[in-house]
């Protein structure tokens, strides 16, 4: 009895563990309410909405690119380290940003939020995830989804909160006052953050019902992107980001064009965005315990061919609403239930570095996806062209999911024990 007490105060509490990866992605999340930014902005700058959102899709690009660079790196640093890294980028990225703003300074505010920002936002959001997967072997998607919630979830609590801070003061103040704000939450939650023990095992749970997790195999970065199934993934990843995050990106002054609401009604709506985009992660990953990944993904584009469709025909601003809320939802369990995903398909080995190199999809669907909206909205004045495209992507992307099924039941069965 002594010993094991003795042991108690060695091992970290895995709930606290997950909390502190949900502060990481809390903060770093909140580039999802950058359409509340939108608007201020053009206001009070010379400023074109297309240059505004540009800084939104560079950010996005780097936030991929920096998660394939750093994959390796961040797995031989350590969660805490990682994670105290990304907050020095994102916090000074942000405070750059306000002073760029201060000074009527586009190029300087574009490299300040699309640069230092987009790296602060790659290394955070892996730092924690394949931690957390260590931590949970037993429920691997709950796990990824609880903290990948907060990164959804994020916009919630900040969009309406940096409108109110654009309202009471001039908005480079605000800009320093995020950057302080990020800067303490995601330093106190890298204080406590780290892997677990290498003789860690999860308490037994009674839960039988939920779908065992198979590891095809235990595979290095370099092994993994010579694979069939990594394509697969890296395409289905594309279409979903492409999809939502261009909704994302124009959610405020769509909303404000379309359903005629003022700036504050649209910067709750985004609200709500995160709260289904946060819903849909912790909802889709748990499900992706029972059902599967592959077949959790053949679902997510299934609704989302029709959702598309459904949003470009509807005049009801409660149906486009509620469907917006719904594609945000899978846009959110795309993320969430990626790095069981990848876990499923190659292991536990080098989990992070794979899953920044997998995020490189969402790096070009950053710069894809909103610039692609704006471009055609500058052309025809109209969502729907846009909303029609993406509903043909997406079947595209069901196609692909059918087949990533196909890969997965066949590399199953090759297993010794199936």
């Amino acid at each position: 009895m002594l010993r094991d007490s003795e042991k108690i105060p060695k091992l970290k509490k895995r709930s606290l563990i997950a909390l502190c990866a949900v502060g990481i992605h809390l903060a770093i999340g909140s580039v999802y309410a950058y359409s509340v930014i939108t608007v201020p902005l053009a206001l009070s700058h010379n400023w074109t909405k297309s240059d505004i959102t540009f800084a939104f899709s560079l950010a996005i690009f780097f936030l991929g690119f920096s998660a394939a660079t750093a994959g390796q790196k961040v797995e031989k640093l350590g969660p805490s380290k990682s994670a105290f890294i990304a907050g020095l980028f994102y916090s000074i990225g942000t405070l750059f940003s306000g002073i760029a703003i201060y000074y009527n300074s586009l190029v300087f505010f574009t490299l300040s939020y699309g640069i230092i920002c987009g790296i602060g936002l790659g290394i955070g959001y892996i730092a924690p995830v394949s931690t957390l997967v260590k931590w949970f072997p037993d429920k691997r998607g709950l796990a990824t989804g609880i903290a990948i919630m907060g990164f959804g979830f994020s916009s919630l609590i900040f969009a309406p909160f940096m409108a109110k801070l654009f309202i009471i003061m001039p908005v480079y103040k605000a800009f320093f006052v995020l950057a302080a704000i990020y800067f303490i939450l995601i330093s106190l939650s890298a204080s406590y953050i780290s892997p677990p023990p290498k003789d860690f095992s999860p308490p037994k749970t009674k839960n039988k019902t939920t779908k065992k997790a198979i590891q095809l195999a235990q595979c290095t970065v370099q092994e993994a992107v010579k694979t069939k199934r990594f394509y697969f993934i890296w395409f289905m990843i594309f279409i979903n980001i492409n999809g939502g995050i261009a909704l994302i990106a124009v959610a405020s002054p769509m909303a404000q064009s379309l359903l005629g609401i003022d700036q504050m009604g649209a910067a709750t709506m985004v609200g709500f965005m995160g709260l289904f985009n946060g819903i849909g992660r912790i909802l889709w990953s748990s499900v992706s315990d029972y059902i599967g990944r592959s077949k959790t993904y053949m679902l997510f584009f299934l609704i989302q061919i029709f959702a598309f469709i459904l949003l470009a025909k509807t005049n009801n601003p409660l149906i486009f609403q509620a469907t917006l809320y719904l594609i945000l939802s899978c846009y959110g369990g795309g993320f969430a239930a990626l790095p069981a995903f990848l876990c499923d398909l190659f292991g536990v080995r080098q989990l992070g570095a794979i899953h920044g190199m997998t995020l490189t999809a969402w790096a070009i669907a950053g710069l894809t996806g909103p610039m692609l909206v704006s471009r055609i909205l500058d052309v025809s004045n109209s969502y729907s062209l846009t909303l029609y495209l993406f509903a043909g992507f997406f079947f595209i992307a069901f196609i692909l999911s059918f087949f990533m099924l196909k890969e997965y039941k066949r590399l199953e069965k090759s297993l010794p024990n199936s």
